[in-house]
């Protein structure tokens, strides 16, 4: 049976910029808060992106002395997944960054400044009631957040859907906006043949289930791309709310 420890290279995500017939293996994602072929381990970042080490056990040693933060948090686990819009800050550079999803590279780390890196885009991926009618948002990278409603009958405080999109500050994930999956609003694909780019929501068109409802979306250009709801990720009303590659207005 195979290692459940392990991974080889060769069946490590395809956008890992690793080496794969240098060396059998490579490190794999520990549980966390995104899936682990939609993710950078923590070690992948420090060495084979961001080049700050040569080898595993220059990055593992970086990576212990609290030099990266993940989500205005220190992590020392070389294994920790990071994923879809985590912010990544370098603590002795000040350097910041976002994963954001790229039409060719499928997820990249984008440069952003020290002021973007203090807030965070979250899906709303599902709803909950939980005790005294007070209502619980599971967003995509594993947070929850509470939502304390005064009357449970007339819960006039919950105004999130599923699929809508929360702002929250970080590292103290205090709500500071709120944008509806909706027509009119600026969304990114984030899987699919379109994946990366980045449109206004023209059409939602639902013949049976939400998430498989097919979504047309007006590129800055004028072209017009389609997708399904389960890959729309909203980033704003007015205006894309974070930066995002060039190649996304493509």
């Amino acid at each position: 049976m195979p290692s459940l420890r392990h991974l080889r290279r060769s069946c490590a995500p395809y956008f890992w910029p690793i080496l794969r017939k240098e060396y059998v293996w490579t490190v794999k994602p520990a549980p966390g808060p995104h899936p682990k072929d939609k993710c950078f381990p923590l070690l992948i970042i420090v060495r084979d992106i961001l080049g700050y080490a040569k080898t595993a056990r220059e990055a593992r040693r970086i990576l212990a002395e609290g030099h990266i933060k993940v989500d205005g948090v220190v992590r020392r686990d070389y294994k920790f997944p990071v994923g879809l819009m985590d912010v990544v800050e370098v603590v002795d550079t000040g350097e910041c960054y976002r994963v954001v999803p790229h039409p060719t590279k499928y997820l990249t780390l984008h440069p952003i400044s020290p002021e973007e890196a203090k807030f965070k885009l979250c899906r709303i991926n599902n709803k909950t009631t939980v005790k005294g009618g007070h209502i619980q948002l599971n967003l995509h990278d594993g947070r929850n957040i509470l939502i304390r409603v005064k009357d449970p009958l007339n819960p006039v405080e919950d105004v999130y859907t599923t699929l809508d999109v929360v702002k929250i500050s970080l590292p103290d994930q205090q709500i500071l906006d709120h944008y509806r999956c909706d027509l009119g609003y600026w969304a990114i694909v984030t899987d699919g043949a379109n994946v990366g780019k980045v449109g206004r929501i023209v059409t939602i068109v639902q013949i049976f289930k939400r998430r498989q409802a097919v979504v047309t979306l007006e590129t800055p250009s004028g072209k017009e791309i389609r997708t399904i709801l389960d890959y729309v990720f909203v980033v704003g009303k007015d205006k894309p709310e974070i930066s995002l590659p060039e190649e996304a207005f493509d």
